[in-house]
């Protein structure tokens, strides 16, 4: 059973930048798609950035394309997203998140997602 935690959030001014780190245990990640989600308040949570974790395709929401990027590191089973430029509207509850062994050509849905972290917060302040 994969299990993420996720560590990071915290509170930064507008024009700053954090780094989100998500731990992963239980197995090794391998064909896998890693996922970072949003919920802000009164609102759904949200796709944000996603990739593979074998291979280097990205896709990020029109939002934070540019500001944010995703990463990993094989060794410590852990993937992060470093958001720069953050903006009050940044503002949420973030969520790595696994679609485990997803073998498709295709990006899975929010729905795809089976395993998800336990949420960090970000506020921003303008």
């Amino acid at each position: 059973q994969l299990q993420l935690v996720e560590s990071g959030g915290g509170l930064v001014q507008a024009g700053g930048s954090l780094r989100l780190s998500c731990a992963a245990s239980g197995r090794t990640l391998s064909h896998d798609i890693m996922g970072w989600f949003r919920q802000a308040p009164g609102k759904e949570r949200a796709f944000v950035a996603a990739q593979r974790w074998i291979g280097d395709m990205q896709f990020y929401t029109d939002s934070v394309k540019g500001r944010f990027t995703m990463s990993k590191d094989n060794a410590k089973n852990t993937m992060y997203l470093q958001m720069t430029s953050l903006k009050s509207e940044d503002t949420a509850v973030y969520f790595c998140a696994v679609a485990g062994a997803w073998w498709g050509d295709s990006m899975p849905s929010i729905n795809d997602y089976n395993y998800w972290g336990q949420g960090t917060q970000v506020t921003v302040s303008s």
